[in-house]
């Protein structure tokens, strides 16, 4: 396992007042991609060091750090120039990662389906790839370890013209998942079930919420972005009503531009939603930092005309009166943030009650009695109407049916005695 020091570095009084906790997550990232943290520093100056991003005087304190505990990792909180992450390395002789690259290898680490691992390749090399154009050479990483997963040393080794060609065809095979992506969901948006896309920042929770509404076991951890394919289950309510669920890729703060354009398809779940539901960890010390870094990516993806629903998680950890107090709020306006324990399942009814409103506030239950000769009435139903219950007679087949007012005007004739549009 790599022994890591971890480096922050304020130019602001913002940057100052946040290092202590932006150091932390780096922390969270470092040991998710495998490392062992033995030192942090924060270091505050006027401006970045062209040279080695850190000033002269840090980088002479960290050799001797280096040392003194044996680290042979050094990772920036930040993004580096080419050529300072070339200083670094040729000065301390260890290897040198800044943020972005910690978070692309754990993506690479955890990506687990086709696309996923393609998408998280597309954002390595494009990322490798203006560093190899202003380095004049191969970035040959010294030694194995976090940085090297994903395209691996031998892709690395090639050429740019190589490595163009291969973001090249990635980029073909991403789009033709797309595609095939554009076609589900428009096949969706025809039906009158509506979707609902979790959002969050990473280790929020969104995994164990998802897995108890949709009665899954998808894997969770503690870990940052423990989760990275995208999942859409059905979940219904106790008065047979449905929707469908997604689970989306965590954010993060300082989210590296590469991953989002390469996860672009992914995140396309999110603008087909009827409806978003912003997971907070309310246990954490940046909670309101967290909370805004989703809320700019979400309007990065145009998404801010959509109902969202905030719901801040693990309660379970608060002190019980603290606990007793946010499920009181739950009882409060319908437009209150909700307060749940997506693990001991605290605060869920009141939202479940909160996702029916919004999303099925414009439908009522019918029945209806089709006969056989109108065969392809009951066929197209199911485009029309959430069915809710359908029993099969020797004259036809009868439907309990959830619907919006007005779209049912052709089955006006086999709605059953009493009903109505």
């Amino acid at each position: 396992m790599e022994k890591a020091i971890l480096i922050n570095l304020a130019i602001s009084k913002k940057e100052a007042a946040e290092a202590e906790n932006s150091i932390a997550e780096l922390a969270g990232l470092a040991t998710s991609a495998g490392a062992t943290v033995v030192a942090k520093i924060i270091q505050s100056r006027n401006t970045i060091s062209p040279k080695y991003y850190i000033g002269e005087g840090k980088v002479a304190e960290l050799e001797a750090l280096i040392k003194q505990t044996g680290a042979n990792l050094v990772i920036i909180d930040s993004n580096l120039t080419p050529a300072q992450q070339r200083n670094l390395e040729e000065t301390l002789k260890v290897k040198v990662l800044d943020r972005t690259q910690v978070i692309l290898d754990i993506f690479a680490k955890r990506a687990r389906t086709n696309e996923g691992k393609l998408q998280v390749e597309l954002a390595q090399l494009s990322y490798l790839l203006p560093r190899l154009k202003t380095q004049g050479r191969v970035l040959s990483r010294l030694g194995g370890g976090i940085g090297t997963r994903g395209p691996g040393e031998k892709k690395l080794e090639e050429d740019r013209r190589r490595i163009t060609d291969r973001i090249g065809r990635i980029k073909k095979e991403i789009d033709s998942l797309q595609k095939r992506r554009a076609q589900q969901r428009e096949v969706r948006k025809k039906s009158p079930v509506p979707a609902v896309s979790l959002v969050g920042y990473t280790s929020a929770g969104k995994s164990t919420l998802f897995n108890n509404l949709a009665r899954e076991h998808r894997y969770t951890s503690p870990h940052l972005f423990s989760t990275l394919d995208s999942t859409i289950r059905r979940v219904t309510f106790s008065n047979g009503f449905y929707f469908f669920l997604s689970d989306t890729v965590g954010f993060i703060k300082k989210l590296p531009l590469e991953l989002i354009s390469a996860f672009r398809a992914t995140l396309e779940e999110i603008r087909e939603a009827d409806c978003l539901l912003h997971v907070i960890d309310v246990t954490s010390d940046d909670a309101l930092e967290q909370a805004e870094a989703v809320d700019k990516i979400l309007n990065e993806l145009r998404v801010s005309d959509l109902p969202v629903v905030k719901v801040y998680n693990k309660i379970d950890l608060l002190p019980e009166p603290e606990r007793n107090k946010f499920l009181h709020i739950n009882k409060g306006s319908g437009q209150l943030p909700l307060y749940i324990s997506a693990l001991t399942g605290d605060g869920l009814d009141q939202l479940k009650d909160r996702l029916r409103r919004i999303l099925f506030k414009n439908f009522r239950t019918l029945r209806l009695r089709i006969p056989k000769s109108r065969a392809e009435l009951a066929s197209s139903l199911p485009r029309q109407a959430i069915i809710i219950k359908k029993i099969e007679t020797l004259e036809g087949w009868e439907y309990q049916v959830a619907t919006e007012k007005t779209s049912l005007y052709t089955y006006l004739p086999y709605l059953q005695k009493g009903e109505g549009l």
